[in-house]
């Protein structure tokens, strides 16, 4: 499912023109953002999080040339399912 899809679906299911429902997506995407910027725990029970992950230096390798690199800090995005989606998955792989 890509963005457009997923602007498509609201729309549809909520009765809204195109144009708001690319509102309310943009909305919910940019809040969502905001949040895991300021460090916070996004939690929408019972689908999933998303939360921020610290990742420490570590060393790593250039692939063409072998030379050891340093790989900085940062802190990335992460998602974790919530139970709800993931029996959800579940099922529909048990039944293939």
């Amino acid at each position: 499912m890509t963005k457009a899809d997923l602007i498509d679906a609201v729309a549809g299911g909520a009765e809204l023109s195109k144009r708001q429902a690319t509102h309310v997506v943009e909305l919910i995407f940019g809040e969502i953002q905001k949040a895991l910027q300021n460090g916070d725990r996004v939690a929408l029970t019972p689908f999933g999080s998303f939360v921020v992950r610290a990742r420490s230096a570590r060393e790593g390798r250039n692939p063409k040339t072998g030379e050891r690199i340093e790989i900085p800090a940062r802190t990335v995005p992460a998602f974790v399912a919530g139970r709800s989606l993931k029996e959800a998955i579940a099922k529909k792989s048990a039944r293939k």
